[in-house]
């Protein structure tokens, strides 16, 4: 069942006020591809734009807090935590994971992903001068915690920081 759609068929922000307040996380994640020599030159710090990991971080943390001002339906969320990590992933690739996390009523999937997304968005954006042919990939949830469905982990999930 949708829970967007009202009786009628018609977009609706789901009401939430009967739900428990628990612990809520969830993990997201996004691949830049791009020329090895792109990556080379954040890597090194060689970029004209400046720091370019710490400019997507910046922006995947802002975009985490402003996710319902982007996706309609969304509930805006007072998040106690947003993380986002930036690596090199290979010799043409940078692996973005976004990590939030909340107590509330409802969940935080939308805002990890909106983060992995601006991040990676925000790396074109600073690399595009030099290298026009990035593609972004793999935008996904990893994993969830919380909240009355429980918890997701993604079966090709590999969370930062786990063994």
């Amino acid at each position: 069942m949708l829970t967007h759609l009202d009786s009628q068929g018609r977009a609706n922000m789901v009401d939430v006020s009967d739900k428990s307040s628990t612990v809520r996380a969830a993990v997201a994640e996004a691949l830049v591809r791009m020329r090895p020599q792109t990556l080379q030159m954040i890597v090194e710090g060689d970029h004209p734009k400046g720091d370019v990991f710490a400019v997507a971080r910046i922006a995947g943390i802002q975009a985490a807090k402003k996710t319902s001002d982007l996706i309609p339906l969304c509930h805006p969320l007072m998040l106690t935590s947003v993380k986002v990590e930036l690596s090199a992933e290979g010799s043409d690739a940078v692996r973005i994971q976004a990590r939030c996390k909340l107590s509330g009523q409802t969940g935080v999937e939308m805002e990890a992903l909106t983060a992995a997304s601006v991040a990676a968005l925000t790396i074109y954006d600073m690399c595009k001068a030099v290298d026009r042919g990035m593609t972004i990939e793999s935008v996904r949830l990893l994993e969830k915690l919380g909240g009355k469905s429980g918890h997701f982990k993604h079966s090709a999930a590999q969370v930062e920081g786990e063994q």
